[in-house]
């Protein structure tokens, strides 16, 4: 799981995160939400230990990502916003390169690799170059990344962003399979019917601050009894005084 404790990170005289405090659950699918510059992808890079926060204290599977970053990111399966590969790999190379940044022995990491390849639909482009593949095959490769070390944690920044129809129907159904493992899923996205279809709990932030949380079972009594839009609620918490 993850836990985010009185998490602040500031830049300067500019506060991006301010006194954060989320849990994610085990097996459970939380789906951040805010506008431009609320501070979401911020929160997911100090998650990932790419940045380091001013204040406060994130565990993800019981490690300080801090204290012990490197137990923490073994636990860790990260996918950014921009999906980024070697483009004179093809997509099979990458995911050896992967493996091998995870340590993860030849012949189990062959097997990995040949069950995602199944369960992601890429057999068909997989030996070719990366300079190749359009967006969603790229993206559905770092997935595969993501996912070979077999980590108990996944964060991802905008998942859908010029996806395929296809292959936004094939990370949908790997996210609702992950949660069901038991995997935490953490995900910032702009796509609010993506957060109805697949999150179990929700957080909305607003200048760094979580300005609310509610599970998706409660939101869909609030917009049946108020006849709200998500959309709608989105806007309203997130308005400008």
């Amino acid at each position: 799981m993850i836990q985010l404790i009185n998490l602040t990170k500031k830049f300067g005289n500019f506060t991006a995160v301010d006194n954060l405090s989320i849990e994610v659950r085990k097996g459970e699918l939380y789906g951040i939400l805010g506008p431009n510059g609320a501070g979401k992808t911020t929160t997911i890079k100090m998650i990932t230990g790419l940045f380091s926060p001013t204040s406060g204290r994130i565990t993800v599977n019981g490690f300080d990502v801090q204290k012990n970053p490197l137990e923490a990111k073994f636990s860790i399966g990260y996918i950014p916003d921009t999906p980024f590969l070697y483009d004179k790999l093809t997509g099979r190379e990458s995911l050896y390169f992967s493996g091998g940044l995870y340590k993860i022995e030849k012949a189990k990491l062959r097997t990995k690799i040949d069950e995602l390849i199944e369960l992601l639909d890429i057999g068909s482009w997989i030996d070719k170059q990366t300079e190749e593949y359009s967006r969603g095959m790229s993206q559905r490769i770092v997935f595969a990344s993501a996912l070979l070390h077999e980590p108990s944690v996944i964060v991802i920044d905008e998942p859908m962003v010029g996806l395929d129809p296809q292959s936004a129907i094939v990370v949908k159904k790997i996210l609702k399979q992950k949660s069901a493992e038991g995997i935490s899923i953490f995900m910032s996205t702009h796509t609010l019917s993506i957060v109805e279809e697949l999150c179990d709990r929700i957080g909305i932030i607003k200048e760094g601050k979580l300005a609310l949380e509610c599970s998706i079972d409660s939101l869909k009594d609030l917009k049946a009894k108020d006849d709200k839009k998500l959309e709608t609620l989105f806007l309203e918490v997130t308005a400008q005084k």
